[in-house]
């Protein structure tokens, strides 16, 4: 419950949050085993708040990458979701965060689309993005 409340809050803040239009994502690393050694464990996704997705939406694609090293490839998953709210921690699994030495910046990519996979039209992005460890 503390983790909800604590997602909620950043949707009504600043950190987390990131917006294409009106559709919003929110979420946060709490509860993420702490990493540093450069070496990801593959892990369930964290919870986002989902906000203003589109007429039309089947499904979210979310991405994670990190803006220190782009071409890192941490993965990420489809949801199915058709309306607001939230998206449960265990939907999909990725690779963590894991900077080796220091904090790096990372951000989600979430993509509204009217159908699973590369076939799917998207319909707005959002991005949120956070330090990692904060």
């Amino acid at each position: 419950m503390l983790r909800l409340m604590l997602v909620i809050s950043l949707t009504i803040g600043m950190g987390g949050i990131a917006q294409a239009g009106d559709f919003k994502i929110a979420f946060s690393w709490d509860g993420l085993k702490r990493c540093t050694t450069g070496r990801p464990n593959v892990v369930p996704n964290p919870i986002f708040i989902v906000s203003n997705l589109p007429k039309g939406t089947a499904g979210v694609d979310f991405r994670l990458k990190d803006l220190n090293v782009p071409s890192y490839n941490h993965g990420g998953g489809w949801i199915e979701i058709t309306k607001d709210g939230k998206v449960a921690e265990n939907s999909f699994n990725y690779k963590s965060p894991c900077p080796p030495n220091g904090k790096h910046k990372y951000q989600w990519t979430a993509k509204a689309k009217d159908k699973k996979g590369f076939v799917g039209k998207t319909l707005a992005t959002a991005r949120a993005s956070r330090i990692y460890p904060d």
